[in-house]
């Protein structure tokens, strides 16, 4: 009779533990609700707090993780990014299984650009539950603190696991274009494009692969086609273009003072009246267009600039067309007197000065001068040097 008695208590008080268990679930989802509805009317204090009953009520449940979410990113409109923080840790400490809480508290980490700890989070997330969603994160955290071979070996995870899925192919080529292996990462990007037509991040970082490897024409094609697909994508990729394109002369303006175009022997009385006069020196300027901002110091420091006579190897390239130099042939400075950057247009003034011998028969050939730059841009890169420097006879070199 008692063992019955005991039987039928334990099936009762079981019972009324499912049946409270029960109606918790249900307040939970109730205060879940009524946080959602006052997180749309942006009352995000008055969320915060149902959201903390809910989770309260019934800390195990769906809701629960739910509410956890939604109360992160109330805090987040307030600009309470350590609370936001610190709910998913109270989660994590409540749901410890639960990977899906470490890639979110990973995921507000990274946009926090907190990256070591989206990394921890990311391989809790990993270690819990190695899904492609996890695999992938990870793989992008370490792209960040610069590890790239354990981020190409998290985007082949990817990959095997599911291998329809662009996303494999288009992390790995991420871990290539980091490790400076561009022609590789190109052949990720479009293989990962292959599967997904419309990836146009992919296109994107092809577009950033080849700018790397200064194939700007190619560039320009994935901007050309961003353009009316991605707007926004196509214009930070031109940016990027614009910044990793080393820096050149794009031509001379002519309204400098050094009559440049003028043939060997002519007379320094030619250029300027002034030089018809024994050891009289005259001040002379050229204009050089960049096609992009420079640094100020750089180009306005002269020892980066040189001016000398051509010693090209090209038909008729060489100074006075290769023939031996008169006696009566004017030398100029190595250096400039004098530069001027005009930050507005992207030109450069140089002033040189050239100076008539005793005799005032002093001859030069102004065709045959060589204008060269070896500095640098506004972000550090140095001139290219297929366009760094200018003689008439040849152009821009």
């Amino acid at each position: 009779m008692d063992l019955i008695n005991n039987t039928s208590s334990a099936e009762k008080l079981f019972s009324a533990t499912i049946q409270n268990s029960a109606n918790l679930e249900s307040l939970s989802n109730s205060a879940l609700s009524n946080g959602i509805d006052l997180y749309i009317q942006k009352d995000y204090k008055g969320a915060i707090r149902e959201f903390q009953r809910s989770i309260g009520l019934s800390p195990h449940s769906s809701y629960s993780t739910q509410a956890t979410e939604y109360m992160a990113n109330a805090y987040l409109k307030l600009d309470d990014p350590e609370n936001a923080i610190k709910t998913y840790k109270r989660a994590i400490s409540l749901n410890t299984i639960n990977d899906e809480l470490h890639i979110k508290l990973g995921n507000l980490y990274y946009t926090q650009e907190r990256y070591q700890e989206a990394q921890n989070e990311y391989e809790k997330a990993v270690e819990l539950n190695p899904t492609t969603k996890s695999l992938y994160s990870l793989g992008q955290a370490y792209l960040e603190t610069g590890r790239y071979m354990d981020a190409q070996t998290q985007f082949t995870k990817v990959h095997r696991l599911d291998p329809e899925s662009p996303n494999g192919r288009y992390g790995i080529g991420l871990a290539y274009s980091k490790q400076e292996r561009y022609e590789d990462a190109i052949r990720m990007f479009k293989d990962a494009i292959g599967r997904k037509k419309d990836f146009y991040d992919a296109y994107a970082e092809m577009g950033y692969a080849y700018a790397d490897l200064g194939r700007m024409d190619e560039a320009q094609g994935i901007v050309d086609f961003l353009d009316s697909k991605e707007s926004n994508l196509a214009d930070i990729l031109s940016g990027y273009m614009y910044k990793v394109d080393p820096p050149k002369f794009t031509f001379v303006h002519a309204t400098g003072t050094f009559l440049r175009t003028m043939p060997r022997n002519t007379l320094l009385s030619t250029l300027d009246d002034y030089l018809a006069n024994a050891n009289a020196s005259k001040t002379f300027t050229m204009i050089f267009q960049f096609d992009k901002e420079m640094d100020r110091g750089s180009v306005e420091d002269k020892f980066n600039w040189t001016i000398k006579r051509s010693t090209g190897s090209g038909p008729g390239e060489a100074y006075n067309f290769g023939f031996s130099v008169p006696d009566t042939e004017a030398t100029i400075s190595i250096f400039p007197d004098y530069v001027y950057y005009d930050a507005k247009a992207f030109t450069a003034t140089v002033k040189f000065t050239i100076k008539q011998n005793e005799n005032a028969d002093g001859t030069i050939d102004p065709s045959h001068i060589e204008f060269s730059f070896k500095g640098k841009d506004k972000f550090g890169l140095t001139m290219d040097s297929d366009f760094d420097q200018v003689t008439d006879f040849s152009g821009i070199a």
